[in-house]
């Protein structure tokens, strides 16, 4: 694999180049012994970070969360930068009283992660460098070489960073040649993080290739606007209004009004104002559809505005961009779960291929790196968002139908009504604590995080607790819709869980329909009864071990481990609350 010999060492020591064959000048022999003792040297320092019985570091570099052991008087010696921020000193704040610095502090732009540097500070060891860590370096598409991929290209960003923030002038030439390669294969939306290194990093040359790539494309004006700074969108429009010289200038005159309509459209987005977007599009002939806003705020904006331009309805759900991209497309390579999943909800299609042939899918795929897609399911901590976003683009690809769909309708009597809000608060409850992100999105999805939990009447009125015979029609009309908002409001919850996390679903089906689970109070009742129930609830946890497997075995994620103790805790603990709330019936 290409990507997997991306870089190759300037400094290339073996000992069998070392070796004299007898016939070799004294000067030959001279230099392979140079050759040899250097590569002795490089393999002795190396053990600094590799061997733990070698760490004698005497500082720390906090990256991604992860401490770094680091010997100052190589990384002085080795580079200028260090060798200034090592003479200000620092707090002993690392361990042993050890001077500990950020990352994030040390770079004024960009971002490296945890790979990168151990790469980078292996270069500043050895003078060797390693080949490209694949779990970072590569995509989690089957069909994708990795000579241009998203993750390709971000760790060679990471590392330039780091070569040009910490004055690594050899690193950084190397580095630099290779994102020259990438500039022609990549997909032009990946080239802008190349444009962006090479403007904080100053590498002109670099910079204006990218930029000449980036005129010849097609990325409309507002896009390079929002992701540019604004002295090299300026150069980018001037090249390009070059171009523009051969037409007539009626039709220029015609395409900047519309160009400043669709602007304010935008900035009206962008100020998460949609009574602005409403009241702009009433005074002017341009639709949601010509500023592609629904494509802009899928790119830029939060979920909770992309949703209300949704509820809009005055868009083309699956229209194409003039690039040829639908909203979900754009959505994908945001990987945002939210977004997502609202347009799944309302009638986005998956099918739709890109110009290049990708669908949402493979456009997901191809811009996440195996570390975070592999990351291990755990019952209780939250699922990585690039994992779920593939995750429901494949369900919504298979056509998954949503089954177990509830209906109780406004004219639901009393006690319906009222077991129906206990059964659904306590089953959107046990999913917050078993699936905690996955509850989070279908919840989001369904506005339910806009409606008052259902914890039984006020007391106020004498009822809680005894909600038997309760007439609604003796109820504050207020109090009546509320409820039923929030019944609908669970109701759509539980409809999302089974549309996009079924698996999920099932664990919980199992777990809420059983008869036990009621008076599943472990610590209660007579001996004879609490073996029973601990009985009972060894039974259950096997059967949600047997649901992971089901999944693991569909999904072939092999990285999934069934649920460990820690979530089996908390399953226990969720289990007890839901059991207190039950009894509240």
């Amino acid at each position: 694999m290409e990507n997997g010999n991306e870089f190759s060492s300037p400094l290339s020591f073996t000992s069998s180049s070392c070796v004299s064959n007898g016939s070799s000048s004294p000067r030959e022999a001279a230099s392979n012994l140079e050759l040899l003792s250097l590569s002795k040297l490089s393999s002795g320092l190396e053990k600094l970070l590799i061997d733990a019985e070698f760490d004698y570091s005497d500082a720390e570099i906090e990256v991604e969360g992860v401490c770094v052991g680091v010997n100052r008087c190589i990384l002085a010696a080795r580079s200028q930068f260090f060798h200034e921020k090592f003479k200000t000193g620092n707090d002993g704040s690392g361990k042993e009283g050890k001077p500990k610095f950020l990352m994030t502090e040390l770079l004024p732009h960009g971002w490296v992660g945890y790979e990168a540097f151990k790469v980078f500070l292996n270069y500043l060891y050895t003078g060797k460098l390693k080949g490209s860590p694949p779990e970072v370096s590569t995509c989690v598409d089957e069909a994708c070489v990795h000579c241009a991929c998203f993750p390709a290209i971000n760790y060679a960003v990471e590392l330039m960073y780091a070569s040009s923030t910490f004055q690594m002038k050899e690193l950084k030439m190397l580095v630099q040649r290779r994102l020259f390669n990438f500039v022609e294969k990549a997909v032009v939306e990946d080239v802008i993080p190349i444009l962006m290194v090479a403007y904080h990093c100053e590498l002109s040359q670099l910079l204006e290739y990218c930029v000449q790539r980036v005129t010849r494309s097609d990325l409309d004006n507002f896009t390079l606007e929002k992701e540019l700074p604004p002295d090299v969108f300026s150069d980018i429009k001037a090249n390009r209004l070059k171009f523009q010289q051969n037409l007539e200038l009626d039709t220029v005159q015609v395409d900047s009004l519309k160009e400043k309509r669709i602007r304010r459209i935008l900035r009206a987005l962008d100020s998460d104002d949609v009574e602005l977007v409403k009241l702009l599009l009433e005074e002017s002939m341009v639709t949601l559809d010509d500023a592609y806003a629904l494509h802009y705020a899928a790119a830029y904006c939060n979920p909770k505005l992309v949703n209300e331009v949704l509820e809009l309805g005055m868009a083309d759900l699956n229209l194409p961009n003039a690039r040829g991209y639908t909203a979900l497309h754009i959505a994908a390579r945001r990987k945002d779960p939210s977004i997502i999943l609202g347009l799944l909800n309302n009638g986005a299609s998956v099918a739709d291929l890109a110009p290049n042939g990708q669908g949402p899918v493979a456009i997901c795929r191809r811009l996440t790196r195996p570390k975070d897609y592999n990351v291990p399911l755990k019952q209780g901590i939250e699922t990585n968002k690039d994992r779920l976003c593939i995750d429901v683009l494949e369900r919504e690809m298979r056509g998954n139908p949503m089954v177990g769909n509830m209906s109780l309708s406004s004219s639901t009597v009393a006690d319906e009504l009222f077991m129906g809000l206990y059964f659904l608060e306590n089953r959107v409850a046990l999913a917050r604590t078993l699936f905690p992100r996955e509850a989070k999105l279908a919840m989001e999805q369904a506005h339910a995080d806009s409606t008052s939990e259902f914890a039984g009447l006020s007391s106020t009125n004498g009822l809680c607790g005894n909600l038997r015979g309760v007439d609604l029609n003796e109820l504050p009309s207020d109090q009546v819709k509320r409820l039923k908002e929030r019944l609908l409001a669970l109701q759509n919850t539980v409809r999302n869980g089974r549309r996009f996390f079924p698996n999920c679903s099932e664990v919980l089906d199992r777990l809420l329909e059983d008869d036990v689970l009621d008076s599943l109070m472990l610590e209660s009742g007579t001996l004879e009864e609490q073996r029973t129930k601990k009985m009972r609830y060894i039974e259950l946890k096997e059967e949600v071990k047997k649901a992971f497997v089901k999944d693991k075995a569909e999904h072939n994620w092999s990285s999934i481990s069934p649920p460990s103790s820690s979530s089996t805790s908390a399953k226990n603990n969720a289990t007890t609350k839901l059991t207190s709330r039950v009894r509240k019936r």
